[in-house]
This record gives C-alpha cells, sequence and structure tokens, in this order.
C-alpha cells in the first residue's frame, strides 16, 4: 500500500517549484501580516501568521510524501466512502456556528486551524468520479453515466453553493467537463456543457470589458442570481480598483519587500489571503510576477504531463482531474485579481494564507506523484 521505494521515482523537477511557491506565500504572509500600527522593521520576519503558515506546510509536506508513496490504484476501495464523508461534513456546517457570516469552516481548537470541507471536496468529486468513470468505460456513452456522473459533481456543487461560497462550487464545473471528456462519456453532453461554460464566460468578459453595462443587465439576471451574486460582477468595486492598482503601482521591479505603500497601507482587502496576486506585485513588480506565472506555469505542465504517461484509465482520469482542479485555481485568483473576473475567494495554490488549502493542494500534489512513479506498472 505504502512504499517508500517509490519515492525516489517521483518527478523531482515539482520539488523547487513547489519550494518557490512556499517560499514566496511567507514573503507575502510575513510582510502582511504585521501588527497594525507596528512598523515593519519592528517585527521580525517569523510574525504569528508565517508560523502557522509553516506548520499548515509542515503537514502539507508530511502528506505529499504520504501519498507519493501511497499506492494510488487503493484509492478505488474507499472512494465512495471519500464521498460520503464529504458530503456529511458539508452538510454539518449548516449545523455549527457561521465565520464571518458564512458557512464555511469548522474550527479545530487542538492544533488551533480552521478545517475548511469545500476544499477537499474537490479532490473526493476527482477522486470520486474517477472511478466512476472507470468502472463504466464500456458503458461510457450511455445516458445514464452523463447522469450519474452528474448527480456526483452536481451534489457538492449545490452544498457548496449554499454556502455560500460560489467561487469553489464553479471550480467544479471544469473539473467534470474535463474528467467527462477523459473518460469518452457522450459527446452532446460534453458540447452542451462546454456551450454553457462558454456563454457563462463571454457574458463575464462583456461586463468586465465595458460592453455590456453592468446596472443594466441586473433586472435579467437576477432572475437567475441573487442580488449579491450579481453585485460580484460588477467591475468597479473597491476591490477590484485596489488590485489593479497594487499591480501598476508596482511597476517593473516593484516597490521592495514590506515597502509597498499602497498594499502596506490597508488600502488592499485581504493581502495575503485572496489579494496575495497584486500583493506580491505590488512589492515585486512585473518581474516578481513573471517569476511567479513561470512557476505556475511549471507546475501545470508538469501535473498534465502525469496524465501522458499514466498507465491506466483510473490514473489518467484521476491525474487529468487533479490538474484541472490546480488550473482553474491559478487562472480563476490571478483572472479576478487582473479584472478579468469577478472576486469570488478561490485561493492561489500554495500562496495563499490558510492550512485548509495547502493541505488539500499538497495531497493533490501527492497523488499526481503515486500516478507518475508507477507510471511503468501494469
Amino acid at each position: 500500500m505504502w512504499n517508500y521505494r517509490f519515492l525516489i521515482r517521483i518527478d523531482f523537477r515539482m520539488i523547487p517549484v513547489i519550494l518557490g511557491l512556499l517560499l514566496i506565500s511567507l514573503l507575502i504572509v510575513s510582510a502582511f501580516s504585521v501588527d497594525v500600527g507596528q512598523e515593519a522593521y519592528e517585527e521580525g520576519f517569523f510574525t504569528l501568521e508565517v508560523k502557522k503558515q509553516l506548520k499548515g506546510f509542515a503537514l502539507g509536506c508530511a502528506v505529499f510524501l504520504f501519498f507519493a508513496g501511497f499506492d494510488y490504484n487503493k484509492l478505488r476501495d474507499w472512494a465512495w466512502l471519500f464521498y460520503v464523508i464529504m458530503l456529511f461534513l458539508l452538510v454539518g456546517l449548516f449545523f455549527t456556528d457561521a465565520i464571518q457570516h458564512v458557512h464555511r469552516w469548522y474550527r479545530l481548537p487542538i492544533i488551533n486551524m480552521n478545517f475548511q470541507p469545500s476544499e477537499y471536496a474537490k479532490l473526493v468529486v476527482v477522486i470520486t468520479l474517477s472511478w466512476f468513470l472507470e468502472r463504466r468505460r464500456s458503458q461510457a456513452s450511455s445516458w445514464n453515466t452523463a447522469f450519474f456522473g452528474s448527480l456526483i459533481a452536481g451534489v457538492p456543487f449545490l452544498l457548496i453553493l449554499k454556502q455560500p461560497d460560489l467561487g469553489t462550487a464553479l471550480v467544479l464545473f471544469p473539473i467534470t467537463l474535463v474528467m467527462f471528456y477523459f473518460g469518452n462519456v457522450r459527446p452532446i453532453v460534453i458540447k452542451v456543457m462546454t456551450w454553457m461554460g462558454s456563454c457563462a464566460l463571454i457574458f463575464v468578459a462583456l461586463i468586465f470589458l465595458g460592453i455590456v453595462p453592468h446596472e443594466e443587465a441586473r433586472p435579467y439576471v437576477t432572475k437567475v442570481l441573487k442580488d449579491y451574486q450579481f453585485d460580484r460582477l460588477d467591475p468597479n468595486t473597491h476591490h477590484q480598483k485596489a488590485a489593479a492598482t497594487a499591480i501598476a503601482l508596482g511597476g517593473l521591479t516593484g516597490k521592495g519587500w514590506r515597502k509597498s505603500e499602497f498594499t502596506g497601507g490597508g488600502w488592499l482587502p485581504a493581502p495575503y489571503t485572496d489579494s496575495v496576486f497584486p500583493a506580491f506585485g505590488e512589492e515585486f513588480g512585473f518581474f516578481g510576477l513573471l517569476l511567479m506565472m513561470v512557476l505556475f506555469y511549471a507546475l501545470i505542465y508538469f501535473s498534465f504531463q502525469v496524465t501522458a504517461v499514466a498507465s491506466d484509465q483510473f490514473g489518467r482520469l484521476l491525474s487529468a482531474g487533479v490538474s484541472v482542479y490546480l488550473a482553474m485555481h491559478i487562472l480563476v485568483n490571478i483572472g479576478m485579481m487582473s479584472g478579468f473576473l469577478p472576486i469570488t475567494g478561490v485561493p492561489l495554490v500554495l500562496v495563499t494564507y490558510g492550512g485548509s488549502s495547502i493541505l488539500s493542494t499538497m495531497t493533490a500534489l501527492g497523488i499526481l506523484q503515486s500516478i507518475y512513479s508507477r507510471r511503468f506498472m501494469f
């Protein structure tokens, strides 16, 4: 089940990429978690939030090594158990006290961390869909396969949407679409899903480009979305403008670490959670953002390479789903902070502050390495 020998067969190109992104995360968290009213130079690098982030990284590395040595084929046997537990945790959130007016986290007092089930729900959906689509391989083009596959993704989608967490819920859509494609689900289903996703993206782009005025679309869109959800499509919110301003102020080389005036002055909301991209841009400029983008490109490229070399259908589906899971978090977060998408709270993998995001991402990367290290096994 777990064999340390497979750790020497992993794709070691991924290691410096992961470490580079983790270092960027620590720099941003340290820069913008300085106590209010205290000069940055008076507080060292290891703020309270940095120590919490390091704790998350340490746990994440342990999880990564565990899943890299773990035989991913065993996940077949536990797929439905994971799925049921995930649904139980998502439903249980509505019976707990709200945190920041939403039902997204469980408080874990022993380790002093918040646990966000939706971060793991996406990964569980990938595992369960991989098991289901492999099992239905001979009947992939049947309507039953499309229906039950959509149900597997649809139930957690609705539960996460109810929290409310629109951004996290919407990440499940492209994951399901790509896995349906690799699972040879009925082509008409894939075409319809692609058409729906394309129409939604085009509509959002028209609003953010100013071609369709935001308020003129309100009477029509609010028949489908709630008012607060439609308000997120406003390209002129303070958060959207602040993110664009922070990136612009960074210029080519940036203001320097802990020297940003705009973000450091508190004008950019959530600088080390949702807004890490513009916060890093102000301090390290275009070249810093370019380095971050190169690291993310390498992360996604190496991830999809696992799909190309996977030795079986389950591994191919699993790696494709995990790769899209990582790619969508990166594209959506950078897109919303660059003014192309509405801000929905999707974390930037390995950079955003938060233990749940780190652990789920490192779990996903560990599973990818398990598939890669067993690519020559039949």
